[in-house]
């Protein structure tokens, strides 16, 4: 900012009346009016302490904010990650419940916007059949739940050879349907969640219907993100032309889990833009510029050179 008292003995009424600085403070207005827009990608280390959990991610958004974001990215299982099925259950919460209750009631304050990434929702039948959503929820800079994605893909998966084993499926229901791309102050969001990445219908179709950002909070296993982790974001980003920001958990979260780390910030050219490491908690930070996903896409218009869908499906009538 210009500061014009004292400068050569002149008043600051002056100063700010002379045709040059005018022209200074309207060109320091205009590179103001252009700054580019900034998200906070988050890595925490939940644990099955919810009020713990949630103090971390506090003082991650603060940070967030008081570094210029404008909008916050926390990991699936920001809430807690439980130690056993019984303990998840014991936890969960609905949509009205407390913990959500403060996020808006942070959103609010900070007047920032939350990915939050995978939130233990009570299931539409809970008293019957004890089971969850896995709920990927935004939330606006007034507090107000705008968006909620129920996780899809649910992760199944048996990999003894690398000490995987979860069942997701059977405490938590797969969500019934996609959810439009959410205009935020960031750009367009399109959202999934941790196992959706491994599905390219899914980012295929969040772009189709205008997604500028794919977003896949996840708390990945560390065999599965060492191996498949960053080249399946990269893929994503090159693919659909957008960028991806993928919020993550890191670290020990009980004797029985630990998650890769790692979140990650890719650009639509697939340029790896911030890594938070796979060893603690933080956050990376980063523009986002919407004109690099408009010239890209002119420059190399893929989704104009895609065929119809009857030809991708023409293999399966022969």
């Amino acid at each position: 900012m210009v500061t014009f008292r004292g400068i050569l003995g002149r008043s600051a009424k002056y100063l700010a009346s002379h045709p040059v600085w005018r022209q200074q403070i309207k060109l320091q207005n205009r590179m103001s009016s252009l700054r580019l827009p900034v998200a906070a990608v988050c890595q925490v280390t939940a644990t099955p302490d919810k009020q713990a959990n949630l103090s971390a991610c506090k003082q991650l958004m603060e940070e967030a904010k008081e570094r210029g974001a404008s909008m916050v990215f926390l990991p699936e299982g920001f809430d807690y990650i439980g130690s056993s099925r019984e303990e998840s259950l014991s936890l969960a919460e609905s949509l009205t419940g407390d913990i959500i209750s403060q996020y808006t009631q942070l959103a609010r304050k900070l007047e920032v916007w939350l990915s939050l990434g995978g939130f233990h929702e009570r299931g539409h039948d809970w008293e019957s059949d004890r089971r969850l959503y896995n709920s990927h929820i935004i939330i606006n800079d007034k507090g107000d739940i705008v968006s909620v994605y129920r996780k899809a893909h649910l992760f199944d998966v048996e990999l003894p050879e690398k000490g995987v084993s979860l069942k997701e499926s059977a405490f938590v229901i797969p969500g019934p349907t996609l959810v439009s791309p959410v205009q935020t102050p960031i750009g367009k969001v399109g959202q999934g969640i941790c196992y959706d990445l491994r599905f390219p219908e899914l980012s295929l179709a969040m772009q189709r219907h205008g997604a500028e950002i794919l977003t896949y909070p996840s708390a990945f296993t560390v065999a599965t993100g060492a191996a498949h982790w960053e080249v399946l974001l990269r893929a994503r980003a090159i693919e659909n032309q957008c960028f991806v920001l993928a919020a993550a958990q890191v670290g020990q979260h009980h004797e029985k889990r630990q998650s890769y780390g790692h979140a990650l910030v890719v650009d639509p050219w697939g340029e790896v833009l911030g890594d938070c490491g796979g060893e603690k908690p933080g956050m990376v930070l980063v523009e986002i510029d919407l004109e690099k996903i408009r010239s890209i896409r002119r420059n190399m218009p893929v989704q104009q050179h895609r065929r119809d869908a009857s030809f991708y499906q023409s293999l399966e009538k022969t």
